[in-house]
């Protein structure tokens, strides 16, 4: 791979300093603060986690996992959409209005004036936040009719849905409005494309210029104008789940992404912007290597640098210099870096937008820095000075963008329909390459990446994939959430030489959306070799880490198989009908399920294959609990042998481990170094899960004392090295921690052992992030799952050390997660944001193991 790229004359070279690149935080480096020289640093997208463990209320949790979707199509009602929003509480503690941008409290009433300015703006309410805010989304367009907007519907659907037929159609050339969709403030402390985007939308309202007049009657502008409410309030980058929406496109756990997710796919735009901060200069997109290898990346490269260069001019010609304002002139990565900010994972907005048809697609990284330190130590006027020339390199980029659609609207139409023909043809992709993506310099092979699509997918029903009921189940109703066609068949089918029973799922790969059910459910790959540093996650297969049976079919036909299309996965929850019942702990909603009768004083036990045993004079509980989480409750004749308990964790982890263990219905009581110290009440808890935020030398002596009583008599469950770090330290599990590269994450194979209480039955695969494996084991403990022997990584980036230590070779055959009397060390990451929904159930049973009794030990079942 070359270390920079060929750049035009014209253009500013800014090769990227690799070695700082995964220490540095984008445009987080602060010169004296009161100079006009630009904050410039190094450019990464990601920091670690927060030090601090999370401590988000229970209550955006509730909202995040129980918030509707909201139906954004169209159905024949014509535009303008007005209505009068309710206004929202003033609150003087907004951090935007230090900024001199607008509140939140004040974008109901400003939307409101926007709407009476003309017939050119409505605004829907599509969905709220965790927080409970309202997530606005602003159409601007020329007035239709209700036959004129269903017209355009049928269109949008006819370019999906019948690509073939829509290349040929002289109405879809004619007359179908371009969809362009401006996402702002995805993260929280990023403000200033909201304020832009209220500007210009201020503009087109009443603009009578031709071009205006032009852009609107052959367009659709779509402003999402703050998709994070809860962090603008707040000023942090995350939502009151503490999740980093640009991160959850994938799993989709929060209100936020999905209702961006359903602006996607109800609104299909063509062009995209997602405004972010801080990069100086300005960062726009098309990224550095490696490329997602599921986009049909030849279509996308070609619009998205265009549109890239003239946003470039466009902000350079705002006139902003390092020497008057701090400001440095416009880059993009593609161009003007070698590797490190990267489109390969579709956890971001621009990325994920891609495989609903998005041609060209940007995260734009606006200049001068307002947040976190600057925030709090920059004067105020410093701060306006800021955010001002961030809100005009915004609007420069939004500007450009609708030129350049206004310019480009048959063409980018034209390619989308092309994006979608191939996926329901199944057509080979087109590699990118001078030829094949003209006008774009310094195309070479480190920008090639393609795969194979298998000619299906199947998620198969009957006896073999029983265990994996309520996982499929979320599987499939995961995929049709994202749009993504799947089908069931009516009787039992021979498919590649291979017999599935009937009720057998089957995701057939020639669709318009081929690339986004292959990222869902494919392995991946491990690209290790082909970068040295990654921006964020390089695996994430659904395929591997939700608990479901996924076979790939690798060819043959589907004609004569007996498959109906479905909008929903077939319940897989019922009751046996008399005696005693088994319920199954593989699964967080069984995990759930049983959360809720120990909740309610049920007397459940223990079952030695890792499953409970619920009394029959519980049947109309467990009727309840398998409608309400889909989980089956199978008859049994087994008593079980210990009792399971209620369990209330004490727990100093990540938001997104925090949020999976509400979604499994655990009590949680967030804790941190500085509530120990402060005097903690260990009586309301029974486990402590610890995975970051308590150091235990930093406990004063009272609070040391009281968690090394509440170690010695209940449990603890620690995750990577944080928590083997206190387990050391209060010497309760004789076991050390050797930690990998961290910046090593992706899929790896995982060997469970049979009979432990913790991983039995659990996948063989699992998730590492900076993975951490066990040595020098003591007495008594025992190897619940080691790393996979030879090459364990299936899909992702883990490279060792300089020195050859820290990588997979080294972790290969080495335990992954211990346990002993009282205690269960993980070096997997299970719950990572949410994401691996079928290794959820190890991190569950060890909470509900740890607290009575030592793992591993336990009598006969009785039957």
């Amino acid at each position: 791979m070359r270390l920079t790229r060929p750049v035009p004359p014209t253009s500013v070279q800014r090769p990227v300093l690799l070695a700082a690149l995964a220490v540095t935080t984008a445009g987080s480096l602060l010169l004296t603060p009161l100079t006009a020289t630009a904050d410039r640093g190094p450019v990464t997208r990601e920091t670690a986690d927060s030090e601090r463990s999370a401590i988000s209320p229970a209550g955006a949790a509730t909202r995040a996992l129980t918030s509707p979707v909201t139906d954004l199509t169209d159905r024949g009602r014509g535009y303008p959409r007005e209505q009068t929003l309710s206004p929202d509480p003033e609150n003087p503690a907004d951090k935007s209005i230090k900024l001199g941008l607008i509140p939140y409290h004040a974008i109901a009433p400003k939307l409101n004036a926007l709407q009476k300015l003309g017939d050119r703006v409505s605004v829907e309410v599509a969905g709220r936040s965790a927080g409970g805010h309202r997530l606005y989304l602003v159409t601007v367009t020329a007035p239709e009719s209700a036959a004129q907007t269903r017209a355009q519907e049928g269109m949008r659907e006819l370019i999906e849905n019948a690509p073939s037929v829509a290349a040929r159609s002289q109405a879809v050339k004619r007359s179908y409005k371009a969809p362009v969709f401006v996402n702002n403030n995805i993260h929280g402390n990023e403000w200033e494309g909201t304020d832009a985007s209220l500007k210009l939308v201020e503009r087109l309202a009443t603009a009578t210029d031709a071009r205006t007049r032009d852009l609107l009657a052959h367009s659709r502008l779509y402003f999402n104008i703050t998709a994070n409410p809860d962090g603008r309030i707040a000023g942090t980058r995350a939502n009151a789940n503490g999740f980093d929406l640009n991160r959850d496109f994938v799993t989709s756990s929060q209100p936020e992404g999905r209702a961006m997710r359903q602006i996607e796919i109800d609104k299909q735009p063509t062009v995209m912007l997602d405004l972010h901060g801080y990069v100086n200069g300005t960062l726009i997109e098309p990224t550095t290597p490696p490329h997602g290898e599921n986009y049909e990346y030849d279509l996308f490269l070609k619009n998205t640098y265009a549109n890239a260069l003239g946003m470039e001019a466009a902000v350079n010609g705002l006139g902003y210099t390092p020497q008057k304002d701090g400001v440095e002139p416009a880059q993009i990565p593609f161009r003007d870096q070698a590797e490190g900010w990267d489109d390969w994972p579709p956890i971001f907005t621009p990325q994920y937008a891609a495989f609903h048809g998005t041609v060209a697609a940007h995260t734009v990284e606006i200049p001068m820095t307002v947040n976190n330190r600057a925030y709090d130590t920059l004067p105020v006027d410093e701060l306006r000075r800021r955010s001002a020339i961030n809100v005009a390199v915004a609007g420069a980029a939004i500007t450009a963008t609708l030129d350049y659609v206004r310019n480009h609207r048959t063409s980018l139409v034209a390619d989308q329909i092309e994006v979608f023909r191939r996926g329901a043809t199944g057509a080979a992709q087109v590699p990118v390459s001078a030829a094949t993506v003209p006008g774009v310099p310094g195309i070479g092979p480190e920008d090639v990446y393609t795969t194979t699509f298998p000619r299906a997918y199947v998620i198969p029903a009957g006896a073999s994939a029983q265990r994996s009921g309520p996982a499929a189940a979320r599987l499939v109703d995961h995929l049709l959430a994202n749009d993504v066609k799947v089908t069931r068949a009516s009787h039992a089918f021979r498919l590649n030489g291979r017999t599935y029973a009937k009720g057998s799922y089957v995701v057939d790969m020639r669709q318009p959306k081929r690339g986004l059910a292959n990222v869902l459910l494919a392995d991946g790959r491990d690209i290790s070799d082909k970068v040295s540093v990654m921006y964020d996650i390089s695996g994430w297969s659904l395929g591997r880490l939700w608990g479901a049976t996924v076979q790939p079919v690798g060819s043959g036909s589907l004609s004569g198989v007996p498959l109906r299309a479905v909008t929903a996965a077939a319940r897989v929850g019922y009751v046996a009908g008399q005696g005693r019942l088994r319920l199954r702990l593989d699964d967080a909603r069984e995990i759930a399920a049983l959360n809720s009768l120990l909740r309610d004083g049920v007397s459940v036990r223990r079952a030695t294959d890792g499953s409970a045993i619920v009394p029959a004079s519980a049947r109309k509980k467990a009727v309840a609990l398998a409608r309400t989480y889909d989980v089956a409750f199978d008859a049994t004749k087994a008593t079980g042998t210990a009792a399971l308990h209620r369990t209330r964790v004490a727990a100093a982890v990540t938001p997104g481990e925090l949020f999976a263990l509400r979604e499994m219905n655990f009590e949680v009581t967030p804790v941190s170094t500085a509530v120990l110290n402060a005097g903690f009440d260990w009586s309301g808890a029974d486990v402590l899960f610890v995975s970051q935020g308590v150091e235990y030398e930093g406990l004063n002596p009272a609070a040391r004392t009281a968690l090394d009583a509440f170690l010695g008599s209940r449990g603890l469950v620690g995750r990577g090295a944080d928590g083997a770090a206190l387990n050391s330290a209060a010497g309760v599990l004789a076991a050390k921690p050797v930690e990998g590269n961290g910046d090593a994450n992706g899929v790896v194979r995982v060997v469970n052992s049979g009979r432990s209480p913790v991983t039995g039955g659990a996948p063989d695969h699992g998730f590492v992030y900076a993975p951490v494996w066990f040595t020098d084991l003591g007495p008594g403990v025992r190897v619940d799952q080691s790393y996979g022997a030879g090459n364990l990584l299936v899909s992702g980036h883990w490279r060792p050390f300089a020195d050859g230590s820290g990588g997979p070779a080294a972790a290969a055959g080495q335990a992954s997660v211990v346990s002993g009397p009282h205690a269960v060390l993980f070096g997997t990451e299970p719950l990572f944001r949410d994401h691996p929904k079928g290794e959820f159930a190890q991190v569950a049973r060890a909470l509900l193991s740890v607290p009575t009794a030592p793992i591993g030990t336990s009598s006969e079942e009785s039957r």
